[in-house]
């Protein structure tokens, strides 16, 4: 799968490897990205590497039958989202350089592609499930919905878990989900969120204008402001806005040396336009 230069997956493995949300559900060890996904039913595993020649990765999917051309591309399609692969980092990379303090940032993380959550179905569940609870919580919630869909195949020798899709997701009751989450409230959330999900279309969101896209996210059970910044940027790769919560503002100020108040921190975004999710990412990671 072509990645648009410049291109870094050694950068991708380093993120993924230190990324709490997805720990013990992907391997990082020998140059190699190894996790699973659901697609159009299928449980899947992929086996990620760079491109020997080329700004691009090569992936071998596994599954328990054969493979679909319908469901390949689709698997294809989703770990191009996962690891940005189509991203233009051009723009974003000349203002950077515009921002001294800033640049270097970029000159660590240079050819670094923003990596998203596998999916914007599991980014919406992780949204609701760490709200107010530490990671270690969160994550022990959300492996309990992971292992009770039972989406387990074998990488490299490796038991690897993929999150439920959105029909597995559904047909958890709201007792149910509060058996695995042992939390009534954010149980009710997922219930609500996870069936107006399935009246959502993927393709919009990833598209369509970004004041609707929002607007139907504000609409989803548990999911406020911050929430639905989250999902943009970060299960949807619509970096055109960025909302501010503190640790974002504590790297920014690692980065530049000096306090951000909402005047800072406008100006910054305003310098960065479209490209104002990448530039708040880059500053998580990189500061």
């Amino acid at each position: 799968m072509a990645a648009r230069p410049p291109f870094s997956f050694s950068a991708s493995l380093a993120f993924l490897h230190a990324f709490p949300a997805m720990t013990g559900q992907q391997g990082t060890a020998h140059d190699t990205l190894t996790l699973a996904l659901r697609e159009n039913g299928t449980t899947l595993g992929a086996r990620v590497t760079a491109a020997p020649d080329a700004p691009a990765v090569d992936c071998v999917l596994t599954a328990a039958s054969p493979l679909g051309d319908a469901t390949a591309e689709a698997a294809a399609d989703r770990l191009s989202c996962h690891l940005g692969l189509t991203d233009d980092l051009t723009e974003f990379y000349r203002l950077a350089r515009l921002d001294r303090p800033f640049s270097r940032v970029v000159e660590r993380l240079h050819g670094y592609h923003q990596v998203l959550f596998p999916s914007p179905r599991e980014l919406l569940c992780w949204a609701i499930l760490c709200q107010r609870v530490p990671l270690p919580v969160a994550r022990k919630m959300k492996q309990a919905l992971v292992e009770a869909a039972g989406n387990r195949i074998t990488v490299d020798g490796e038991p690897r878990w993929a999150f439920p899709d959105a029909e597995q997701l559904a047909g958890f009751d709201a007792p149910t989900l509060q058996r695995l989450i042992g939390n009534q409230r954010k149980a009710g959330y997922l219930h609500r969120a996870i069936r107006q999900w399935l009246d959502l279309d993927e393709s919009f969101l990833r598209t369509g204008p970004y004041d609707e896209v929002r607007d139907q996210l504000l609409r989803l059970a548990g999911i406020g402001p911050w929430s639905a910044s989250f999902l943009l940027i970060r299960g949807l790769g619509r970096t055109e806005h960025l909302t501010p919560d503190k640790e974002m503002i504590r790297a920014a100020q690692r980065v530049y040396g000096y306090d951000f108040d909402d005047a800072a921190f406008a100006a910054r975004t305003a310098h960065y336009g479209r490209h104002q999710g990448y530039w708040g990412h880059y500053l998580r990671v990189g500061s």
